[in-house]
């Protein structure tokens, strides 16, 4: 039974919770294990979408400083090894998942925090959430892909402006920047992320994770590479169940009833 996340699967959704809201839901090493298991299910599984959101009061403050402590006999600890292990598989999986990833930012995002919310797929934050790259208060970089995310989403001026500084960035100026997909007011926020993640539940999924994967694959492909990646995607696709049901759904001018196949 897990102990730091709360994970379902129900109604092709499935809901990934970090669950350690007294402590802001940082990650420790139990926490990295359970949520590699419950990514693992959603690989296995039925699911059309997958929601990872926070409890409480913060979606999710980064690393547990607490839970990184030094050996006997040593003077330091090695951070790298805790990216190979497991920051890096994490957000590789999140990247990889052949379904649409919805990161529900509910407050406070900091640390590799915002980092496993910009390697979600699609952001959706409520207005009073923020963004804070606390690594530089740590003599840090930004990482969980946090180096790569940042200067392709916001351009390199302000992801260095981000990183250096360390300063809090609201939610609305994370959306006018386009750093996150949407910014909603906080009373309305269960309801977006409701009708957010069953449109992504009831979309051709196989046509979502191809597209997916297309746009990921884009930034470091040239034109002519990415074409020829167009054409194959395009031609599996127009062999799917869901491109049969979209022509017919269109053609009989009723709503499509897609299966994911």
């Amino acid at each position: 039974m897990p102990q730091t996340i709360l994970f379902e699967l129900k109604d092709n959704i499935a809901r990934l919770t970090l669950n350690r809201p007294d402590k802001l839901n940082s990650f420790t090493e139990a926490m990295h294990v359970e949520v590699r298991e419950a990514l693992n299910q959603v690989k296995e599984g039925q699911a059309r979408a997958l929601l990872i959101t926070g409890a409480g009061r913060a979606f999710c403050a980064g690393q547990d400083l607490a839970d990184r402590k030094t050996k006997p006999g040593e003077d330091s600890v090695d951070l790298g090894d805790s990216i190979e292990r497991y920051y890096a598989p994490m957000v590789r999986t999140l990247r990889s998942l052949p379904l649409p990833v919805v990161a529900a930012v509910n407050g406070v995002a900091a640390g590799a925090g915002v980092s496993l919310a910009l390697a979600c797929d699609l952001v959706i934050a409520t207005k009073s959430a923020s963004f804070i790259q606390s690594f530089a208060k740590l003599g840090l970089i930004p990482d969980t892909g946090g180096t790569f995310f940042l200067p392709r989403l916001v351009g390199t001026a302000r992801a260095l402006g981000l990183a250096l500084l360390g300063e809090r960035l609201s939610a609305e100026q994370a959306a006018a920047w386009g750093l996150i997909w949407r910014c909603v007011e906080d009373e309305a926020f269960k309801d977006a992320i409701e009708e957010l993640v069953n449109t992504l539940a009831l979309a051709p999924t196989k046509g979502l994770a191809y597209t997916k994967a297309a746009i990921n694959s884009s930034i470091g492909l040239l034109l002519d590479k990415q074409l020829d990646l167009e054409r194959d995607y395009m031609r599996e696709l127009g062999r799917s169940n869901d491109f049969r049901e979209g022509v017919t759904a269109f053609l009989e001018k009723r709503a499509p009833k897609f299966t994911g196949t």
